[in-house]
């Protein structure tokens, strides 16, 4: 814990069916380190992808013209895939680092299962249609990380039914091999689970370590 206040800022996305709240632990431990934070809500069952991207674009844009340093990002899940497509799109002239959760960059099995059943429509909106794997989905945007990206895979599961549809290491929603993107600075695999990574704190720690150092702590992962 710190009492000197940074001049980085660090904005927060959560995943689809969540909200900032399953967040909050992650931005008490930045704002202990003294950063600023923006811990953003979004509709994630109402818009597409690229949709939600141009709608928090202008927060985005505000909180980080107001910063005397670099603004940050931290993901969560599908909130990795809006980052994509805001820096694509809307990228602040100030960037600094970028850490996803459990990103499905190339898409979910659970995704492909589910995706033409109504209730999954219904419940998931148009963004849920968007993480299928193969081309239709996040792997075939053909975009690559020209920023420095450090992406936390988990590779435990306590959901058995969708980990029996995952092809390799899972954390119950996502592989560790969908988890990683060309171009990414770092990654890392952490035993933590999809839905609950957030609270981890080797999660937590790694996250922390990658927005100070540019690369994960890989000494003290496990």
């Amino acid at each position: 814990m710190t009492d000197e206040t940074k001049p980085d800022g660090v904005i927060f996305l959560h995943g689809i069916l969540r909200s900032k709240y399953s967040m909050a632990g992650l931005e008490r431990a930045f704002r202990r380190e003294g950063y600023n934070t923006l811990n953003i809500d979004y509709p994630s069952r109402r818009f597409s992808i690229r949709q939600l991207a141009d709608r928090i674009a202008p927060r985005v844009h505000r909180f980080a013209n107001k910063l005397d340093g670099r603004v940050h990002c931290v993901t969560h899940s599908m909130g990795g895939l809006i980052v994509r497509a805001l820096l694509k799109r809307h990228r602040p002239a100030n960037l600094g680092r970028v850490v996803m959760l459990g990103p499905p960059n190339k898409g979910s099995e659970a995704t492909d299962f589910w995706k033409n059943i109504w209730l999954y429509k219904t419940l998931y909106g148009p963004a849920g249609q968007e993480m299928a794997t193969g081309p239709e989905g996040p792997a075939g945007w053909g975009d690559t990380a020209d920023y420095p990206l450090g992406v936390i895979a988990g590779d435990r599961t306590v959901d058995f039914f969708h980990s029996s549809l995952i092809k390799g290491k899972d954390d119950g929603k996502v592989s560790v091999e969908s988890t990683r993107m060309p171009g990414m600075a770092d990654h890392i695999v952490l035993p933590a689970t999809h839905s609950l990574m957030m609270y981890n704190p080797k999660v937590v720690h790694q996250t922390l370590y990658f927005i100070e150092h540019g690369r994960f702590d890989h000494e003290t992962k496990r």
